[in-house]
């Protein structure tokens, strides 16, 4: 199974990424993920179900523990239609 996982990371702050946005962002950075993207206000990743949710785990510990007071997620199941682009009928 691959997975898809959004996530932000709270309080804001819009002059400098706090600490608890650093952290998670370096914490999915370095798993064993596919495209990767990291933004100012939203990041994605993709993997391997099990790549997809140990990192989760861990970015949420980590960035929880660097001051982090809430954490959004989503995780989506991500369907062979969605990884083939809409050439094959799927969308991405």
């Amino acid at each position: 199974m691959r997975l898809k996982v959004e996530f932000t990371t709270e309080p804001f702050d819009l002059d400098e990424p706090p600490r608890h946005a650093v952290v998670a962002r370096e914490t999915i950075q370095s798993a064993s993920l596919d495209a990767v993207d990291v933004g100012p206000f939203g990041n994605t990743a993709e993997g391997g179900g099990e790549e997809v949710l140990t990192a989760v785990g861990e970015m949420l510990r980590r960035s929880l523990d660097a001051g982090a007071t809430r954490v959004s997620l989503q995780v989506n199941v991500v369907s062979a239609a969605d990884e083939a682009g809409p050439e094959s009928g799927g969308t991405r």
